[in-house]
Formats: structure tokens, sequence, C-alpha cells
């Protein structure tokens, strides 16, 4: 009899009578440290997503980063970033100068990131789509000036999956924070590392040593999440759309940030890249009244809940310069145009009019 569900291995230990027992990809299988049925299932699944060899899931987007980093960089060699990028990613490079890794954060556009790239880069991380902003960088053509000189490229893809595959583009490695779209219900946290072209063995070494592998509860939660990714990502996409279309018509909005307006600058390299019209379910929009406005407008939700997070179910508003810029010097705040009236939105899988009709409302408009 075949159960309609996969089974959760919750066990810390693996029998090892002599030989230590090996998983189905060759590494030890002695303790759920270093591998587990179930995160072995989510492994292969998130892979088979990003047409991946395979992948490694950790207990969250930071620790998968974390590995990255410590796997692959050196004393003297040099990461680049985009100055947009996630705060932590960006924090934990900085943290890496004190043991001789030179860090370089580029303006995210592929023509400053390319500029950044030089003989002594080792290795690229870039996201294809910004936050808070949702500038969408050009990624096929920095790996492209990448692989000129040689350096790794991996690709954050949290952001947009389904929509955009950087394994397809020569991308060496993909992360994704499972918390968000992946996993979908706002109540997980996870990351996971896939790979075309990395060394899995080391990095499965890393992960083993720094015990940040996923729990195996966690990894069954991200896997029920999985069957529903493809439905709620062109749900939320599709409402994303059209909040974002509202807004670009509502007074009190002076600016969105959405590469599916037409009008958006970053609207034509987003078609271009993107496998499918959709474009995602955050949008950012800037209040004319600024930093009271968009106060304001957080304590006036209903519906929407406010809190920084994103691609679950609900509906979140978070306010950028609080939260994901927190830790960002003003003069690049500015320069990126994260200023006190941004709001940022991740529109959930709740109905389209009510979403609107809330945001409205919240705005002073009803």
């Amino acid at each position: 009899m075949k159960p309609l569900h996969d089974p959760v291995y919750l066990t810390v230990a693996f029998e090892q009578a002599g030989e230590t027992g090996l998983s189905d990809r060759g590494f030890d299988l002695k303790y759920s440290r270093e591998e587990n049925p179930t995160v072995r299932l989510l492994e292969k699944k998130v892979a088979s997503i990003e047409g991946g060899t395979d992948s490694l899931a950790f207990n969250s987007g930071m620790a998968a980063i974390s590995a990255l980093y410590i796997s692959t960089l050196k004393a003297g060699e040099e990461v680049v970033l985009p100055m947009e990028g996630y705060g932590t990613t960006i924090q934990l490079a900085e943290e890496l100068r004190k043991f001789g890794v030179r860090v370089k954060l580029a303006y995210p556009s592929s023509e400053a990131l390319n500029e950044a790239i030089t003989e002594n880069t080792r290795l690229v991380l870039t996201e294809v789509v910004t936050n808070p902003t949702l500038k969408v960088i050009d990624v096929p053509e920095v790996i492209r000036r990448a692989k000129e000189v040689g350096a790794t490229v991996v690709v954050d893809n949290t952001f947009s999956p389904l929509i955009f595959k950087p394994l397809k583009v020569r991308a060496d490695g993909v992360i994704h924070s499972l918390t968000k779209y992946i996993a979908g219900h706002n109540d997980v946290m996870g990351g996971a590392l896939i790979w075309g072209d990395l060394d899995p063995e080391n990095l499965w070494h890393w992960r083993r040593r720094l015990g940040s592998i996923i729990q195996p509860f966690e990894a069954w939660l991200v896997i029920r999440g999985l069957k529903t990714l493809e439905l709620r990502f062109e749900r939320q996409s599709r409402t994303a759309q059209t909040i974002a279309e509202f807004l670009s018509e509502h007074p009190k909005i002076e600016k969105v940030h959405y590469p599916g307006l037409k009008d958006d600058p970053y609207h034509p390299t987003a078609r271009r890249i993107f496998s499918k019209p959709l474009f995602g379910g955050v949008l950012s929009f800037l209040h004319r009244e600024g930093e009271s406005g968009a106060k304001a407008f957080l304590m006036r939700l209903k519906r929407v809940f406010p809190s920084p997070s994103l691609g679950g179910v609900e509906s979140l508003a978070s306010y950028p310069v609080m939260s994901a810029a927190k830790t960002m010097p003003e003069e690049r705040r500015r320069l990126l145009g994260i200023t006190p009236g941004l709001i940022r939105l991740s529109v959930g899988v709740e109905d389209a009019d009510l979403l609107i009709e809330d945001i409205d409302r919240a705005l002073g408009g009803g």
C-alpha cells in the first residue's frame, strides 16, 4: 500500500553495524546532520525546478549563502555584489574582510556589475530582481562577463522562481530562500543551493561542519508548499500586476516600481529574460506624503499585514527604511531610491478586488 504523502524521517542516527552507509549521492549516511531521506527528497525536487544536477537544503537562505562564501572564497580573493542585494548577504560578505576577502559593491545594473568584475574576481553573487525597488538585472550579461575572467557566478533567484532559469544561461549555482515562494506559507524557514558547475562535495562538507542542514519536518513543510508553487506564483503575479496598475493611477502615489508595468524602466529587460509574461508578486510604491503618509498607510491596513517578508499566501506590506534597508548607509539608500515614503508590498493569494479595497482605504481613498 502506497501512502499519498511522503514520510518524515525524524531520526538523528542511522544503522551503522560496520562500514558507514552512503546516501544515494555517495556521501555519509550515519547522522541527520549529514544526510536525511526527507531532506534528500526536498533537494531533488528543488534541483528539478531549476534544472540543476542536485542541491543542498539549509535551515535558512543565509545558511546557504554562508556555506557558499566559506567554501568558495580565500584570503586575497574578491566577491562582487549588487549594492541593493539582501542586507544580511552584504553584511556577511563585509565581515569576511577581516579574513582578507575583498568585497566590491556595484550599482544593480549589468553595466555597473560588469565594470566591477575584474581578473581578481573569484565570486559574483547577484540577484535577478532587487529588493525593494524591483530593478531587473540583465543576469545573462553579467554571467557572460564573469565567465570571461573565470569567476564563479551564483544567482539568488528567490524573487523569480519559474520565470527565470539561471543555470540555463550558464550560472554555476542558484540560491533560494525556501522561506519565500517555494515554501509559500509564512510558516517555515529554509534555504537551498542548487548547482550546475559547483563542487558538491566541498559544499556538502561545509554544510556538515557548519551544522546548517534543514530539519526533516521543515523540509517536509517545504515539500508540501512546492505542490502549489506554480498556482500560487501565477496568481500572486497577476494580482500584483493588477494592483500595480491601480496604484500607478492613484493620486496619493508618486511612483510605482514593478517591472510588469509597460512604462517601468526595467520592463524591456524583464520581458527579454523572463520565460513567461509574469513579473512576480512583489511591488513597491512611493507615497506622495513621504514618511508620514507611509506610516499612516501601514497603520490603516486591515487585510494586508504589516510585516517584512514575502512570497507567502498572505499579503504583507513592509517599510524598507526600517526593515530590509535599515542597515544601509543613507547615501546608498538615496542613490537606490529607497526613501522614507517607500512601501513594499508582497501580494498573497487573496481576492484582488478585496486587496485593492483595503489598499485604497489605507491610502485615504475610502
